[in-house]
């Protein structure tokens, strides 16, 4: 039992508590006990399921000049050979699979982030582009597609004349 020391007041207040104790303190525990039980039930309903993390997605950045429509893809870890891009209609689709490493088959693991498996991106350019001049590189784990643009589609200036 703990001992709670009253400091004398004016007549007709109540002396504060010097220590932590509060007449209150069951609804703090409630409080707590509470969202300890939120916490572990939005857990449970917001993870995904297992077999919706087998699938990842690559990061994309999309942006253009005035004659070009450039797409970045980051793919680390994969060949050439297993990407692949094409173009349909105004829709830039990139595919492929990750193959999942074995070296460590047997062995216990600690962390595991990275993802393996298959992706499909599909990518709407925001022009009209010219399908057969476009080219792709893959360097250093980042695949980058360049998409000329139709003469239609570029930015033309217009003159203006002063009266």
């Amino acid at each position: 039992m703990k001992l709670v020391k009253h400091e004398k007041e004016k007549a007709g207040r109540l002396a504060p508590v010097t220590s932590g104790w509060s007449p209150f303190w069951p609804f703090g525990r409630l409080q707590s006990d509470i969202g300890r039980l939120l916490e572990d039930s939005m857990e449970r309903w917001f993870t995904p399921p297992r077999d919706l993390l087998e699938t990842w997605t690559p990061a994309i950045d999309v942006y253009e000049d005035k004659d070009t429509v450039f797409v970045k893809a980051e793919l680390p870890g994969m060949k050439k050979e297993e990407i692949e891009v094409t173009v349909r209609d105004e829709m830039l689709h990139i595919t492929g699979e990750r193959k999942e490493e074995t070296e460590f088959k047997g062995a216990e693991t600690y962390r595991a982030e990275r993802y393996f498996g298959r992706f499909d991106r599909s990518i709407p350019l925001p022009v009209a582009v010219q399908k057969n001049r476009m080219e792709a590189h893959y360097e250093n784990g980042v695949l980058t597609i360049k998409c000329p643009k139709t003469e239609e589609a570029k930015r033309k200036q217009i003159a203006i004349k002063v009266d």
